[in-house]
């Protein structure tokens, strides 16, 4: 069985495709007069998203949205909040139906996930070919995933019979992404816990080691990053002092050395890339000096054995810096016309609290009453700033916007500060310090979580100390 599974996914490569037109259209009657945005994430394991076509919805309800690429990819659209996907193939054409919400989900201020609909799917697109297998994995796991614990012998005979089937459906399919979508899709079945599961070291055996590192497939990399994940402890005592040491040295390539030790990272490509995921890992949970992780990754975005890891260890360190606490806060450029333009360093000596909001939502009309509050009891010790996208906006929108008496600022989708302080659903705060360094990002809001707090008791203790120290009778009456 082993052996008849192995030759459906024995691949071939894919040859180089130029890049080339694709054209996502539709309707979208909630949207009407809001921008649409298309995302391609620039690699799947720190998933930093890149702006690759932005259209606006017209007063008919349709939109066109125009972009290039030269193999398959993941698009992510966005608007008002809400975000959907579909996947794209050159010379692609879709029309589609953008909803405002599923059917069944409540609406969520923060924004929903919704499913778009596809007009006219050819068969042969790798969207219909993906949504029917995975209408059949659904079908298979809803009639025997029970079996894996109560009836494991069963469960282990349905999971082959199903690998069977799938080989003889696949067999003559000629995508390679779409192969390698169901390769490592049956690979995740295959994580299922029952009485004759692989152990690790088959599974990298039979997924991993031979396999080429496919960088732009998204169950690929999941399934990948899931098997590597939390590496350091798998590793052999020697193993992890030595990585220790390598990174006291802020030396990649002793890191390399020590990785090589462990058998599921034998293929070179594999190793630096689990090397890249693992350093980021250990910056996030403290273990290691940080100062020589982010040297390494610096390194690494410069020099990497691979030069597709050069980007990723750039894009990774990024993620895993950006907005940290206790991390200098990205500058911004506040500037719209009639209002004097501004930067982080206009408000020094000041903690700053960011409000991104959405103007055209009814949630805004319960926040300004509360930050309008919070305002009028810390606005001395807090600079107060709301800021939206500016856009064609209802005569609400207008009025609540007016309606805010601190600093507010209408910022086009090409601003930096979106991208900057990874604004991606409405509403969202950040708190800065009075030196400029990122106190919580996100940061509570003026509504409870829920764990019942809110940005008031931080406000609170941050007048506490300033009255300390400046003394009662600079405090606002």
């Amino acid at each position: 069985m082993k052996i008849l599974i192995s030759l459906l996914f024995l691949v071939v490569g894919l040859s180089t495709v130029s890049s080339q037109n694709v054209t996502i259209s539709g309707i979208a009657p909630a949207y009407v007069g809001f921008p649409i945005e298309a995302f391609v994430y620039q690699d799947y394991l720190s998933k930093v998203e890149r702006l690759v076509a932005t259209t606006s919805v017209e007063k008919d309800s349709t939109f066109t949205l125009r972009l290039t690429v030269d193999n398959v990819k993941k698009i992510i659209l966005k608007s008002r909040n809400n975000e959907s996907f579909l996947f794209v193939q050159p010379n692609g054409e879709y029309s589609i139906f953008f909803p405002d919400r599923d059917k069944y989900d409540p609406y969520r201020p923060a924004g929903n996930n919704v499913e778009v609909a596809f007009l006219g799917l050819d068969s042969l697109d790798i969207n219909y070919k993906m949504l029917s297998f995975q209408r059949w994995v659904d079908n298979f796991m809803g009639n025997n995933y029970y079996k894996s614990t109560t009836k494991p012998q069963e469960f282990i005979e349905s999971l082959d019979r199903f690998k069977t089937n799938v080989e003889k459906a696949y067999k003559l399919d000629t995508s390679y992404y779409f192969k390698t979508h169901v390769r490592f899709s049956i690979a995740g079945l295959d994580n299922i816990h029952h009485v004759a599961e692989r152990n690790r070291f088959e599974k990298y055996d039979f997924y991993l080691k031979k396999s080429p590192v496919e960088y732009s497939n998204e169950t690929y990399m999941e399934y990948t990053t899931a098997f590597y994940q939390k590496m350091l402890p798998r590793l052999s005592t020697e193993a992890n002092q030595a990585v220790y040491e390598g990174v006291l040295q802020s030396s990649p390539t002793r890191v390399m050395k020590a990785l090589g030790s462990e058998y599921t990272l034998s293929n070179l490509k594999l190793r630096e890339l689990v090397m890249i995921q693992l350093l980021a890992e250990e910056y996030v949970s403290g273990q290691f000096p940080e100062t020589n992780i982010l040297t390494i990754l610096d390194s690494l975005g410069t020099r990497s054995l691979f030069k597709e890891h050069e980007e990723i260890a750039r894009n990774l360190k990024a993620r895993i810096t950006t907005l940290n606490p206790g991390g200098k806060a990205p500058d911004f450029v506040l500037i719209e016309e009639g209002k004097p333009t501004k930067t982080i360093f206009n408000y020094e000596k000041r903690h700053i609290y960011l409000h991104f909001f959405d103007p055209e939502s009814e949630q805004t009309s319960k926040e300004i009453p509360l930050i309008k509050q919070l305002n009028e009891m810390y606005g001395q010790y807090v600079q107060f700033i709301s800021i939206y996208r500016k856009a064609e906006l209802s005569e609400d929108a207008k009025t609540r916007i007016s309606d805010i008496e601190w600093e507010v600022y209408g910022l086009p989708t090409s601003n930096a500060i979106w991208k900057n302080y990874s604004i991606e659903t409405f509403p969202s705060y950040t708190l800065i310090d009075a030196v400029g360094y990122i106190v919580a990002s996100p940061a509570l809001a003026p509504t409870p979580n829920g764990q019942y707090e809110t940005i008031d008791k931080t406000f609170f203790y941050l007048k506490k100390a300033w009255i300390n120290e400046h003394g009662e009778g600079d405090q606002r009456n």
